[in-house]
């Protein structure tokens, strides 16, 4: 959720801004266990990164992981996420809603790159 989209003028506001992202971060680095910091320093790769991941080891080049790529494989080979902390960190993220009180959410479920790809009798394109 960005500051703007979510009408972030005030000192105020964006003083609980950086709290929510504060208690996620603090959430999310609670739930991984075994090799925590190279796991967290590879999140914040992952959601800094301007562009795709093509090959894990393109997560070293960005500043926010400090791990060589054989620590980042290793910390992928060895680590743990606590998954039920995960959820709890997630679950207190608030979600944004419509003017009406419906939830958003985004997901890509097209088969636009796999046209003769099996998909389930429940899943269908939906856009509105």
């Amino acid at each position: 959720m960005t500051w703007r989209e979510a009408g972030v003028e005030s000192p105020a506001c964006e003083d609980q801004a950086l709290g929510q992202l504060a208690r996620f971060r603090d959430g999310l680095y609670c739930s991984l266990g075994m090799r925590r910091d190279a796991l967290f320093e590879i999140c914040d790769a992952l959601a800094c990164r301007p562009e795709r991941v093509h090959m894990l080891a393109e997560l070293c080049l960005e500043p926010e992981c400090r791990r060589g790529h054989g620590g980042l494989y290793d910390a992928l080979n060895s680590g743990e996420v606590r998954i039920g902390r995960l959820r709890r960190a997630v679950d207190a993220v608030p979600v944004r809603r419509w003017d009406d009180g419906r939830i958003r959410l985004a997901c890509d479920v097209s088969n636009w790159l796999r046209p003769d790809a099996e998909t389930s009798a429940e899943r269908l394109f939906c856009h509105c």
